[in-house]
């Protein structure tokens, strides 16, 4: 396997444990208890394996947006890849807030409990670290350009 698709699949999974461990952690910072994995599979009536399952995975398929394309759009705008990393967050965060709306028109969300201001600061923040976390991960190397112009493998 290239060793790219390696390192963008093993930064995905790094990104979201990190980004799980936040939310795991964030009660104990007095913020409302999140659940990624939970809210997935209430949404579509799947067992809680199936929502951890889609969790993971919607962290590699990011990575590897990331890894692909957006670090290629970064690379000589944002010199910092912790910058880098977590503008990328953001963006995640801002892509996830989107899908979660749509999600929640077309199908019943589950009841959020506690402050909905301090579940978006918790999931900002989780976001944040996931994209950083990806960034240091996957590396700059990842979209070096060649003396021609023409982007390396």
């Amino acid at each position: 396997m290239n060793p790219k698709i390696q390192k963008t699949i093993l930064a995905g999974l790094i990104g979201t444990a990190v980004m799980t461990l936040i939310m795991i952690l964030a009660p104990m910072m007095g913020m409302p208890k999140m659940s990624a994995p939970g809210m997935l599979s209430g949404m579509l009536g799947t067992p809680l394996f199936v929502g951890w399952l889609m969790h993971f995975m919607i962290g590699i398929m990011f990575a590897f947006a990331y890894s692909y394309a957006i670090l290629c759009l970064f690379n000589h705008k944002i010199q910092n890849i912790y910058l880098k990393g977590a503008v990328f967050g953001f963006m995640v965060f801002v892509v996830a807030q989107i899908m979660m709306a749509i999600m929640g028109a077309m199908m019943p969300m589950p009841d959020m409990a506690g402050s909905k201001a301090l579940m978006m600061l918790g999931s900002l923040m989780g976001h944040i670290f996931y994209g950083i976390t990806v960034a240091k991960t996957v590396g700059e190397e990842a979209c070096e350009v060649k003396p021609d112009g023409s982007q390396a493998k």
